[in-house]
């Protein structure tokens, strides 16, 4: 019998190990859902999306009311960004084309660099693609505030001199994909690097419907 017992002892001890493992995984799971991706909003959700004021490429004040009945793709990113903002700025002007043209929808570009991005840096990068886009900017507290009603995670990273940064010294590391908001204001999809074409043309084609 106290064989028996010590072996219903261990049984019972390597299921509670067993539970402690599986919590801990869940726990870890949890955890890393919770951490900002560089692919998608941190926490992308239908609610994201809401009011805000920024400055436009010609130096004015520009509300999100603006945007108010019309659907827009939104993109936040920085002008010295070497290859994932010109990419997908250059992408979201080709699939517009594709999509019934330029007054399918909106592209909004907002940067998440106040410091280097002013309206004149804005403008003259806007110039750069074939395709009126809406280029904003703001103050850093601006900024900031439409992070947050964006779900967006943007932190500067040094970099070795010689980098793309310049002489400040610093890139951004950002959220890489794009925002889709139907007429209504409601958040309808999201685009990311690693859709294809068609994928991406099929979700631009469902907020102009």
């Amino acid at each position: 019998m106290d064989g028996e017992s010590g072996t219903s002892h261990r049984l019972k001890q390597a299921r509670t190990l067993l539970w402690v493992i599986v919590a801990i995984a869940l726990v870890a799971a949890a955890a890393l859902l919770l951490i900002p991706k560089g692919n998608a909003p941190a926490g992308a959700s239908a609610s994201l999306g809401a009011p805000f004021t920024l400055v436009a490429a010609d130096g004015k004040p520009f509300p999100s009311s603006r945007l108010d009945g019309e659907p827009y793709a939104i993109f936040f990113g920085f002008t010295h960004c070497p290859d994932v903002c010109p990419t997908t700025l250059a992408r979201l002007a080709r699939l517009r084309q594709s999509a019934g043209g330029e007054d399918a929808f909106n592209i909004v570009f907002v940067s998440i660099d106040p410091e280097r991005d002013g309206p004149q840096e804005m403008a003259e990068y806007a110039r750069l693609f074939p395709t009126p886009i809406i280029a904003l900017t703001g103050s850093p507290k601006q900024i900031e505030a439409v992070k947050k009603g964006y779900g967006i995670y943007a932190a500067k990273a040094p970099v070795e001199a010689g980098g793309h940064a310049g002489h400040e010294g610093y890139t951004m590391k950002h959220t890489s994909s794009v925002l889709l908001f139907d007429g209504d204001g409601k958040l309808a999809g999201l685009i990311s690097a690693t859709d294809s074409d068609d994928a991406a043309l099929a979700k631009l084609k469902a907020i102009t419907a």
